[in-house]
């Protein structure tokens, strides 16, 4: 329990960096492309800003995530060792590209405008995108082998052996989890782009940055909000359904099996007596969603051994969670689309008020995602192949790990107070006015 809470500590809190980075890359590629296109420097003045921003979230996310590295060593040695000659092979590529093409093409954006051609300085944007998407995308195929084992073999000694790196690479279980993902880090960056602007319109501070912000933030927003829905939640859940349906019937709270399964709005799960109370369900809407067939049959919960059960209560809550906040999305973006065809988006100050509000949101949203993604899995480590509890470090005691993990809290609490600070001036410094057009 200690080795699954210091990882579980360090991995959030790393993830809240690399949500944005991933997706405030495209942001800049696209400004850095309009600017090119249209010749207009405001374009190019709000990429150099959003830039900032993403230096500083770039260089928090590099720090926090080098103990996750280290942690495959001290806290799960066992599981390293079973399945390393597997994912070894992908997880050092996400360093390859994060360290040295995301960096790299950053360094070339910051520091190379004015001493590079405007073309290159272009290139350099649209390599910044390139890198953040690029080494998502490893960390993902790892996490989707984990959730999807391919592309191995077990060996005598009992470990597992790669015998197609591209089987691992292109797991079929990797696809729509990575769109899913990078699909909430586009619609993050949307709610952070839109939460600055709108702070600045209330201000009545860089008016003109603020409401090209606010309307791009809005125009996005809408369609990731939405593509974040279906299709890559729909196709993602159809992996979940397909590869592993104890995780859906804990996802919905399912406990028997039914032919005609509802779908739970509310509820709360009594694993004692195996039913959910209070509930409010739509009838048979589950089956539709999982196999297309209002009079399909869903596994529930009882059919499984109670030993393979995830953690019921975290996962339906946290899934819930998730739902929840991206139907509020849906609504709020098309609402800010209305206003923007009505032409009444930038005086609406109540409207900008619950824009800047909801920045904390998008942040929540996905987090309680990975958490339905990872918990939901237990209690595997590698599905169906080695258990979590068999996959720890035997000669790390309990309360080594307790004891850093205290530490992580406390240097935690600092590098945000950091993270708050450094990125709090540059908004308070705001963006550099772009010069008038002749």
């Amino acid at each position: 329990m200690a080795h699954r809470l210091q990882f579980a500590l360090t991995v959030m809190f790393h993830y809240l960096f690399p949500i944005l980075t991933m997706g405030l890359g495209f942001f800049i590629a696209l400004l850095s492309t309009l600017e090119l296109v249209t010749g207009e420097s405001r374009y190019g003045a709000a990429a150099k800003f959003w830039a900032k921003i993403f230096a500083i979230n770039f260089a928090l996310g590099v720090v926090t995530g080098i103990p996750l590295e280290f942690e495959f060593g001290t806290n799960w040695s066992r599981f390293s060792s079973y399945g390393g000659s597997v994912f070894g092979q992908t997880l050092p590529l996400e360093g390859v590209y994060a360290f040295f093409l995301e960096s790299g093409f950053l360094g070339l954006f910051l520091f190379g405008e004015g001493r590079v051609s405007r073309v290159v300085h272009w290139l350099a944007g649209v390599g910044v995108a390139i890198g953040s998407l690029l080494s998502g995308y490893f960390i993902i195929a790892v996490n989707a082998w984990m959730q999807h084992p391919v592309g191995y073999r077990l060996a005598s000694d009992g470990t597992l052996h790669l015998v197609s790196f591209w089987a691992v690479l292109l797991n079929p279980y990797a696809g729509w989890q990575y769109a899913h993902t990078i699909n909430g880090a586009l619609l993050t960056a949307a709610y952070v782009m839109g939460a600055v602007g709108a702070f600045y319109l209330l201000c009545g501070r860089h008016l003109e940055f603020g409401r090209q912000t606010v309307k791009m933030a809005i125009l996005a927003g809408t369609i990731l909000s939405l593509t974040q829905l279906f299709p890559t939640g729909d196709f993602n859940g159809a992996d979940v359904v397909r590869y592993q349906p104890v995780k859906l019937a804990a996802m919905e709270g399912l406990f028997k099996t039914q032919q005609g399964a509802p779908l739970a709005i509310i509820g709360m799960p009594d694993t004692t007596h195996a039913r959910l109370l209070d509930p409010i369900f739509v009838p048979d809407t589950l089956s539709f969603l999982a196999y297309g067939n209002f009079h399909a049959t869903v596994k529930g919960l009882m059919d499984y051994p109670r030993d393979l059960w995830p953690p019921v209560d975290l996962t339906y809550y946290a899934y819930h969670i998730m739902v929840g906040l991206g139907t509020i999305f849906i609504a709020q973006m098309l609402l800010g689309l209305f206003l923007l065809w009505r032409r009444r988006l930038y005086s609406a100050r109540w409207f900008l008020w619950t824009l800047m509000l909801a920045l904390p949101f998008p942040y929540i949203a996905n987090e309680a995602g990975w958490m339905v993604t990872e918990v939901g899995r237990q209690p595997w480590l590698v599905y169906g192949l080695l258990k979590t509890a068999a996959g720890t470090s035997a000669n790390v005691s309990g309360g080594e790990a307790v004891f850093t993990l205290i530490g992580f809290c406390g240097i935690y609490a600092l590098l945000s107070l950091l993270f708050v600070f450094l990125v709090g001036r540059v908004i308070h410094q705001g963006p550099e006015e772009a010069s008038p057009a002749a």
